[in-house]
C-alpha cells in the first residue's frame, strides 16, 4: 500500500521483525539482497531477522540461507 506523499522510486529503510517489519523511513520498496530485485513492501514477504536483509521470493531466500549454511561448514 502506497501512502500519499511517497515518491515511488524512494527505497524505504525496513527493520525486519519476526513476522512482520517495521518502515523506519519512507519509500515504497527495498532491494532484494541476493538479486538486486525491487520489491514493493505490499510484496514484502521474505526476509532474514539476524541479517536484517530482504529477499524478493522464497528462491532468493533459500541461495541466502544456503550460503549461509555453507560460511558456517567453512569456518567450523
Amino acid at each position: 500500500m502506497l501512502i500519499p506523499g511517497f515518491k515511488k522510486d524512494q527505497p524505504a529503510k525496513v527493520e525486519y521483525l519476526d513476522g512482520h517489519f517495521r518502515l523506519l523511513s519512507r519509500g515504497s520498496h527495498v532491494i532484494c539482497a541476493i538479486s538486486g530485485k525491487s520489491i514493493d513492501l505490499d510484496s514484502l514477504h521474505y526476509w532474514s531477522v539476524e541479517k536484517q536483509e530482504p529477499y524478493a521470493s522464497a528462491y532468493e531466500a533459500e541461495i541466502a540461507y544456503s550460503r549461509e549454511q555453507e560460511a558456517k561448514k567453512d569456518n567450523a
